[in-house]
């Protein structure tokens, strides 16, 4: 019976992921900014859930948290990184406090929460650690920068993490959800104060007062966390695991613009190696 620890469980993908955890018997110490988020999980599953507050850029919380854990379960054998939040502004609308924030929690929060639960992933030779990215990090829209070098940050984390912990034993998962029926556009997206007429029809169309998608969204929260449990369950978990119909075609015709433009500018690249 394995130890799960995740961030951002009060809603959304986290909290089904927690839901789906718990419901097959596995611990999970569950946890958001306020515990009163999570405490419904651990009044229903008393005996395998622990619920606390986490914000993750503090790091007293972040070593209690995973502290608490090998307390109480003996062992964490799965991290997941789910907390974050978006941010909307074009990049030079981005205030510079706004954008240290974002990194703060979506990139160097995550980071703190690795470093602290790897002492003992490694003592055991087993573990698994999953971070939560997005399509973003692929495609870049307009008005998502920032947003999008967090997690491009972390997925780049998470590859070198993945060959650093291979010979140890342990699992590294990053997954880059499409829109998913959450409240992320209306919880979860911050935005820069500051909107600049001349982005108006490329980073504007982007902000939080013209998004129509939110509760449309295709994506099943529920869905993608059994598909989480799938993908670190098989023999060989991927490195990259895409969730989405709509994840998927972005990142094929992403895959395809970068194949074509390699192939147009392949000769010009070649031409920079020493040839005497």
């Amino acid at each position: 019976m394995a130890t799960w620890l995740i961030t951002g469980c009060s809603t959304g993908l986290g909290r089904a992921l927690a839901t789906a955890v718990l419901a097959r018997g596995e611990c999970a110490v569950v946890t958001a900014r306020s515990a009163a988020g999570v405490q419904a999980l651990a009044q229903r599953y008393p005996d395998t859930a622990l619920a606390l507050a986490l914000d993750v850029t503090d790091a007293d919380q972040v070593a209690a948290a995973v502290r608490l854990g090998e307390e109480r379960f003996g062992r964490v054998d799965v991290l997941v990184n789910n907390a974050g939040y978006g941010y909307r502004a074009a990049v030079e609308e981005g205030d510079e406090a706004d954008v240290a924030r974002l990194f703060a929690t979506n990139f160097f929060g995550p980071v703190a929460l690795i470093k602290a639960v790897l002492p003992g992933m490694r003592a055991r030779r087993r573990g698994a650690i999953v971070n939560v990215s997005s399509i973003a990090a692929r495609i870049t829209p307009p008005g998502s920068g920032y947003y999008a070098a967090t997690k491009a940050a972390l997925e780049g984390v998470s590859g070198s993490l993945r060959e650093e912990l291979r010979p140890l034993g342990i699992t590294v998962m990053a997954v880059e959800p499409g829109a998913f029926r959450t409240d992320f556009a209306g919880r979860s997206l911050a935005q820069s104060d500051e909107a600049i007429a001349d982005y108006a029809d490329t980073a504007g169309r982007r902000r939080k007062e013209h998004d129509t998608t939110n509760g449309t969204q295709q994506g099943d929260p529920t869905k993608a966390a059994e598909a989480i449990i799938t993908a670190l369950r098989s023999p060989e978990p991927p490195g990259l695991l895409l969730l989405g119909t709509d994840a998927v075609a972005a990142a094929a015709k992403a895959l395809d613009a970068q194949r074509a433009e390699l192939e147009v500018w392949e000769e010009l690249a070649a031409s920079t190696d020493y040839t005497g």
